[in-house]
């Protein structure tokens, strides 16, 4: 086994262990943060985001990364972010709970699995057709917030952290 896929490997199992940990498998949990009466799957998300930020922008100042970015396609975008959503609210699940819950032994997230799966395989047998509609709508290439506003990702990293903790505050506050 290769060191990539070893790392790959321990990484899935300490995000699958958080997942269960932080009870965000749970489905008054998944329900909970659709009603916008329970904030712990936001919090969860929001933590692994500002660790991310920072660990990416360390990694690349550090060199032992480099940046790529995806196409900022507006209609991929909105598309896909709607699909997304409504499959989750839909099935209970997004796909990093789904194979949690699963792991859990709720067998009812194949059903979720199953259907990000026919979804992917659907997309891909049409992507000739997204590419030329969905795809070519708004893309405006491959660029990112610090490059388009001209300022240093750590600035934009610390508007980030101080913004969500302030969120993270006044979720506690309101007991959510």
């Amino acid at each position: 086994m290769s060191t990539d896929l070893l790392l790959g490997l321990i990484t899935g199992i300490l995000f699958g262990f958080f997942l269960q940990k932080g009870r965000v498998v749970r489905f008054d949990k998944q329900v909970g943060a659709m009603l916008l009466k329970d904030m712990t799957i936001v919090k969860f998300m929001l933590s692994a985001i500002l660790v991310g930020m920072v660990g990416i922008q360390l990694l690349t100042g550090a060199e032992v990364i480099s940046l790529s970015h995806k196409a900022m396609n507006l209609g991929g975008v909105l598309v896909g972010g709607a699909l997304f959503g409504c499959g989750w609210a839909v099935m209970g699940f997004c796909p990093g709970t789904s194979l949690g819950a699963l792991g859990e032994g709720r067998w009812h997230a194949v059903f979720a699995i199953a259907g990000m799966v026919v979804g992917a395989a659907v997309y891909a047998e049409l992507y000739p057709f997204f590419k030329s509609t969905i795809l070519a709508f708004k893309d405006f290439g491959k660029v990112g917030v610090a490059e388009v506003l001209g300022i240093s990702p750590w600035l934009i990293i610390l508007v980030f952290w101080a913004g969500v903790i302030r969120l993270f505050v006044w979720f506690e506050r309101k007991g959510l």
